[in-house]
């Protein structure tokens, strides 16, 4: 299967990174125990592991990482 999005933000509310991944209707979301400050190489390992670790294939370009502004 191919994942269409893949998409990597922080919510402040849980104090964690979330990858969300897209494909079809399915939404899958998964937490990430990286610290607030890490670096996007970083944080796009983990999601690419994270896709796979679900099934899914995707290009490392699919992968769009959303900062909130502090």
């Amino acid at each position: 299967m191919r994942a269409d999005r893949v998409e990597v933000l922080y919510d402040p509310n849980k104090s964690k990174w979330l990858i969300r991944i897209e494909s079809g209707e399915e939404v899958i979301r998964r937490p990430c125990d990286l610290p607030r400050n890490a670096d996007e190489s970083s944080l796009r390992s983990a999601a690419e592991q994270t896709v796979r670790d679900e099934g899914y294939d995707l290009e490392p370009g699919q992968i769009s990482i959303r900062r909130l502004a502090s």
